[in-house]
């Protein structure tokens, strides 16, 4: 074997459902919702293919680094995890917008544009809290 991760997807468990029921002997949603039966039950995936969508950038992750142990030795992923790690622990006070530059470039996020990208932009946000609280709170002083 090469060392390589498996690439099916492997699902985290089939079991039998058994949903809370209500006076009439039927799950009552208008009452707990579906997420509360949903969440009791122990549900995890809808579909088989979810877990692997859901674990997929970390999947990505393991086959890159794989493919650099095998083609580079340890020394490479070992290096490039120490980048991000770096990279990850670099950030600004907590008032102030970070864009997090050196991190897309490690893991090649500058590439591509998501959703995420358009919609949920935290620079773009109406809101800015109180520096001195909220750096107060970071050091756990709050």
């Amino acid at each position: 074997m090469s060392g390589y991760p498996t690439l099916r997807p492997e699902p985290t468990s089939s079991k039998v459902i058994d949903l809370p029921k209500g006076p009439y002997g039927v799950p009552d949603a208008m009452i707990y919702g579906l997420q509360a039966s949903r969440a009791s039950a122990g549900l995890q995936t809808v579909h088989p293919l979810q877990a692997s969508e859901e674990n997929w950038k970390e999947h990505q992750l393991k086959m890159d680094f794989a493919m650099l142990r095998n083609s580079q030795g340890i020394h490479a992923p070992l290096k490039l995890q120490m980048e991000r790690y770096s990279a990850s622990m670099m950030q600004r006070l907590p008032c102030l917008h970070s864009s997090n530059l050196l991190m897309d470039g490690l893991t090649g996020a500058d590439d591509h544009i998501g959703f995420e990208d358009i919609l949920n932009n935290p620079a773009d946000s109406e809101v800015m809290g109180q520096p001195h609280a909220m750096m107060e709170r970071r050091l756990g002083l709050l």
